[in-house]
């Protein structure tokens, strides 16, 4: 997996990666309650913004990682939005972008990296 600043996850998986927030992002905002989903189809830009949520503390949005285009979203985080709190990098991911330029994930941390930013 791969991290960003803005404390975001990307993991490959074949032509895609699946992009959610990480558990400490979540343990910032609090309990997430509300979950804006961009439309399946839709292209985006690095650094657009892709997903609003809504904590009991904030609102917040997410950023593209990379450009590509939204090929699927997890629908799940509509109805149970808490599901990015409680797995975080696995039922709780967000949505899934075909890259349009994969090597813009070289510049992202690794976990050890991200941990260290963290710290």
């Amino acid at each position: 997996m791969k991290y960003t600043e803005e404390h975001e996850w990307l993991r490959e998986e074949g032509d895609v990666f699946v992009v959610g927030i990480t558990a400490h992002a979540t343990g910032e905002l609090g309990d997430l309650v509300f979950v804006e989903l961009p439309e399946v189809g839709t292209v985006v830009s690095q650094g657009d913004e892709v997903v609003v949520i809504e904590s009991v503390k904030a609102a917040s949005d997410i950023l593209a990682p990379i450009d590509g285009e939204i090929t699927e979203v997890n629908t799940a985080l509509a109805e149970t939005p808490e599901l990015a709190n409680s797995d975080a990098t696995g039922q709780g991911w967000f949505f899934k972008i075909k890259a349009s330029d994969p090597s813009q994930t070289a510049g992202f941390m690794d976990e050890a990296g991200y941990n260290e930013f963290i710290a």
